[in-house]
């Protein structure tokens, strides 16, 4: 699709050349060239008028793309219409949907919709003579259904007006589809963050119970703070509006974790946290960290001898890096790489390390997904990094 829009944009600049007489006719003529006055050739000039009409072309392109990619509505098509009328150069341009005309630039007729419209049911481009302009109008389409019209209206209406508004309205259409592309990606990513979010809920409802419920008859509150600080856990798991949140907030939801496996394994479990503070305001996808300390203290506290974990997180420059550590048997390698390719929302696959390292890598792409270093009897380290700031990959 973006090859299309791409190919699309390149008709684009040789229409303008071909709009501006500036086919490098001088150039490819055989024979000696003929010179200006000033003793430089006249090809030159073609080419150089060439260059400049291929330039304003992509310009005014690339001005009306951002608005596009968008999406079709007012707001993008008041702000894409007046390049595109500039790019056309024709008395003035419209966009409408199919239910209304949406924007446009110069005088149009009060025609424009029911000119779109005809052009619609025909499903192709479409001339209407009239006064004092006529008009040119091409249907939008994204992924083969028809979205809206471009229409442009002119003094005098001739087949390379057609032939250019047509390529422009293809370009159009690309952009619109790219959007749609898009917004489609995001939609698959929400859904499938908030399943992977649903999917770690019960998973910390049931340790986090099964820990209270061992202290309702031999200490009843420690049972009850227990209780309560598994609320507070629970109140930032559900108030969360979006996927994300801060680095500061998910340490808090650590400890609150912890305050909960120390009730479960006692002195048995250490645990050290360094954080440098001016990462502590860094975005991070929600319930990212969490999982990695549970994996740590999962296989560091195997044994009677119980086990430590080291959470460090570093300031370096444009990302944030975080480091969860045990001290446990480890794992071989190969295993290592068969739980990162688990799929996450297979019935009983976990929500450990496969869980979040899918969901880094779809956010910020596959070179931010988990790295893990472990081998038999040395532990097992995980290293996870975050862009300072967040821009989502879709």
């Amino acid at each position: 699709m973006l090859i299309i829009a791409c190919l699309a944009l390149c008709c684009l600049a040789v229409a303008a050349g071909l709009a501006a007489g500036c086919v490098a006719g001088p150039r490819l003529a055989r024979g000696p060239r003929r010179r200006g006055e000033d003793g430089s050739p006249e090809g030159g000039r073609t080419g150089r008028r060439a260059d400049e009409a291929t330039y304003a072309t992509l310009h005014l392109a690339a001005m009306a793309a951002p608005a596009l990619r968008a999406g079709l509505d007012r707001d993008s098509a008041r702000k894409a219409v007046r390049h595109l009328r500039a790019l056309l150069g024709t008395r003035a341009v419209a966009i409408t949907s199919t239910e209304a005309a949406l924007a446009w630039d110069g005088p149009c007729t009060d025609d424009v919709l029911t000119h779109a419209r005809a052009a619609l049911a025909a499903g192709r481009a479409q001339v209407f003579a009239g006064e004092p302009h006529g008009a040119v109008v091409v249907p939008l389409t994204v992924e083969g259904t028809v979205v809206g019209a471009l229409a442009a209206f002119d003094d005098e209406l001739s087949a390379a007006l057609v032939r250019t508004v047509t390529e422009v309205a293809g370009w159009v259409s690309g952009q619109l589809e790219l959007a749609e592309l898009d917004a489609s990606r995001r939609r698959a990513l929400e859904a499938e963050m908030r399943a992977l979010r649903a999917q770690i809920s019960p998973h910390f409802v049931y340790n986090a119970l099964t820990t209270i419920a061992s202290f309702v008859r031999t200490d009843p509150k420690r049972a009850r703070e227990l209780l309560l600080d598994f609320a507070d856990f629970s109140r930032y798991a559900l108030r969360r509006a979006h996927d994300f949140t801060t680095l500061a907030d998910e340490l808090t939801c650590v400890d609150r974790y912890l305050l909960l496996e120390r009730a479960r394994f006692g002195d048995r479990l250490r645990f050290s946290m360094q954080v440098a503070p001016e990462v502590l305001p860094v975005p991070v996808p929600f319930l990212c960290l969490q999982p990695l300390v549970e994996n740590a203290i999962k296989h560091g506290m195997r044994g009677s001898r119980g086990g430590e974990v080291r959470v460090t997180v570093c300031d370096a420059g444009p990302e944030a890096h975080i480091t969860v550590e045990d001290d446990g048997a480890g794992m071989d390698p190969e295993c290592a790489r068969r739980t990162l390719d688990e799929d996450p929302a297979r019935e009983g696959s976990g929500i450990g390390l496969a869980n979040v390292d899918l969901r880094m890598r779809q956010i910020y792409g596959d070179s931010y997904g988990l790295v893990v270093e472990t081998e038999l009897g040395s532990g097992t380290k995980v290293r996870l990094r975050v862009p300072k700031t967040h821009a989502a990959k879709v």
